[in-house]
């Protein structure tokens, strides 16, 4: 699931934000102190998100090829592959594979 359609802000728009300037306005150190906070704990969550998301594709990987493993019947072996693949190689070259 992607967030990123959700968001409204970046890191940067919060950054480049311009407040305007009244008489009885708020600090602006205060604020930009603030923002700055803001924008490094957005990063922060950028970041695990872009983590969370690779390793949620990596797992659902591991998932896949594991639920290939498991459709092979229940005890086959290595040796029990390369036999069945050697009577393919069989039927399908005939005995010009052997010769």
């Amino acid at each position: 699931m992607m967030l990123a359609g959700r968001v409204k802000l970046t890191a940067k728009d919060i950054l480049e934000k311009e407040f305007k300037v009244s008489m009885r306005g708020y600090n602006q150190d205060e604020v930009d102190q603030f923002l700055d906070t803001i924008i490094k704990d957005y990063e922060a969550f950028h970041q695990e998100m872009e983590e969370l998301q690779q390793e949620n594709m990596r797992l659902k990987r591991q998932v896949e090829e594991l639920q290939k493993r498991q459709s092979m019947p229940a005890g086959t072996t290595n040796f029990d592959i390369l036999q069945r693949l050697s009577n393919l190689e069989k039927h399908v070259f005939g005995n010009k594979l052997y010769e």
